[in-house]
């Protein structure tokens, strides 16, 4: 029982107990080349793009490997994640990077962290 008015979307609707919201996970990633209309430029740590998962979208920063300066367009990278917001998230969900209006990669969760 709740009313329309009581979600908004990207919301999950679930069985309590079921799922939980997540903040922080591991991802592999693939970074789409200027050719494939993705970044121009590499991005750095701290970078913060959306994250879209499912209908929803949410800020997330960027945190590279150790010992990895920079991510490149057109490289598959594992970065760490934290999201500004917690969403309902399993391991093996995918997700897209998106930056100014365009997909600039795509990716999938490889561990949740916290």
């Amino acid at each position: 029982g709740i009313d329309r008015e009581g979600v908004e979307r990207g919301q999950v609707l679930a069985k309590p107990g079921s799922i939980k919201p997540h903040k922080k996970f591991e991802a592999e990633a693939y970074i789409l080349t200027k050719d494939e209309g993705g970044r121009h430029t590499p991005f750095f740590t701290n970078y913060r793009p959306q994250f879209y998962f499912r209908t929803t979208d949410v800020t997330g920063i960027c945190n590279l490997p150790e010992g990895v300066e920079m991510v490149m367009p057109g490289d598959n990278i594992k970065i760490t994640v934290e999201l500004i917001t917690p969403i309902a998230m399993d391991q093996g969900l995918r997700f897209a990077i998106r930056e100014g209006g365009r997909t600039v990669g795509s990716g999938v969760v490889a561990k949740i962290i916290e």
